[in-house]
């Protein structure tokens, strides 16, 4: 069985879920892990040794807000001591000149900073936290002053929508190489907030057009990576390329798991990077092997021409829309369960009147 199941490519480290922002649609789960259980340095850093002699070649640094591990340094100098590429996934807070230097001294990569806004009032408002827009705009300046490749993050939802265009060009002024515009997905922290987030169709198809005429006019000046709205589209995307097939996540507490949102599905037991080594959670673990494959699929997606190309669809998503992680995602115009989708669109989609329920990592207790 090892044999048959191809290395891992990427692993996602998230280092911590503390996070100075709220942004409504975080990934992130609802009950956050707090800083008391997160993976010390050296559990780290054993992780890393692991993950590269498994096979990975990317390691992406991220959280919650991986600066507000005092230790970060030491990670990236460790994972470029094992030839590990480094990707920093970050909102720049906390970022400064003298961090930033010596990030790029101990060997760091390439940067991933996110925007919530072209409007800086709006996009504080979303981030949940006044100046932010202004750091982020100092922080792109240091980034790309130390020489790192720069790639600018975007999350479109109805807030920012009619401004999709203006990311991208926002992205370009900041000195980014490329921008990733991806619609709101609804795991985590936007299930709550999935009426105030969710665009009209034709808030998305206009953004849409937008972002993809901006590809054809901005060729040559940024890579536009665009992922366009699961709720809109006619087949869902191959999730994370494939349950279990490309890359892998650790959580701050340490659990393995196949994708940011698979902690949802309730059946499934994780694995700890505590008690387990990597090889053997990639390799045996019964989570990471559930919905390898076409044989756990359905009629439907197990006959279906597209069973190779989206892997079934998203096993999260279709928990949180039909109840059932082994469903067809009912974002595929095939399934019988469509139909609650499109209900669902219907009655919550432009509806953002609201306050947000904003993500926070709970104070810790008094000693």
């Amino acid at each position: 069985m090892e044999a048959q199941i191809p290395a891992p490519i990427g692993l996602l480290a998230e280092l911590t879920h503390r996070c100075p922002l709220g942004c409504p649609y975080c990934s992130n789960p609802l009950a956050l892990d707090g800083r008391e259980g997160e993976l010390a340095t050296a559990e780290w850093k054993r992780v890393l040794n692991e993950a590269a002699a498994l096979g990975v070649l990317q390691v992406h640094l991220s959280g919650g807000e991986p600066l507000a591990r005092r230790d970060l340094v030491e990670i990236v100098s460790h994972c470029a001591g094992l030839g590990l590429y480094t990707n920093l996934i970050t909102s720049g807070i906390g970022m400064n000149a003298r961090l930033a230097r010596a990030l790029a001294d101990a060997g760091l990569d390439h940067v991933q900073l996110s925007i919530q806004d072209a409007d800086a009032a709006s996009a504080d408002k979303i981030a949940g936290y006044n100046g932010a827009f202004a750091k982020k705009r100092e922080v792109a300046a240091l980034i790309t002053a130390e020489g790192f490749p720069l790639t600018v993050n975007a999350v479109i939802h109805h807030a920012n929508a009619a401004r999709a265009g203006a990311m991208v060009r926002l992205a370009l002024a900041l000195g980014a190489r490329r921008v990733e515009i991806a619609h709101v997905q609804y795991y985590g922290w936007a299930v709550p907030n999935r009426a105030q987030l969710m665009p009209t169709r034709a808030e998305a198809e206009a953004a849409v057009t937008e972002v993809e005429e901006l590809k054809r006019e901005l060729a040559g000046q940024i890579v536009i990576d665009h992922v366009i709205p699961d709720y809109h589209a006619r087949y869902p995307k191959a999730c994370m390329g494939g349950w279990g097939r490309r890359t892998l996540n650790i959580t701050p507490l340490g659990k393995a798991l196949p994708c940011h949102a698979a902690d949802t599905i309730p059946h499934l037991a994780f694995w700890n990077v505590r008690d387990k080594s990597l090889a053997e959670i990639w390799q045996q673990s019964p989570a990471f092997a559930a919905y390898r494959g076409t044989a756990w699929m359905n009629e439907t997606c197990r006959t279906c021409e597209r069973r190779e190309i989206d892997h079934g669809g998203c096993r999260c998503q279709a928990l949180a829309l039909a109840g059932d992680a082994a469903a067809t995602d009912p974002v595929c115009y095939k399934s019988p369960l469509h139909g609650r989708l499109v209900e669902i669109m219907a009655l919550e989609a432009g509806r953002a009147e609201a306050p947000y329920h904003y993500r926070r990592v709970p104070a810790r207790a008094p000693v």
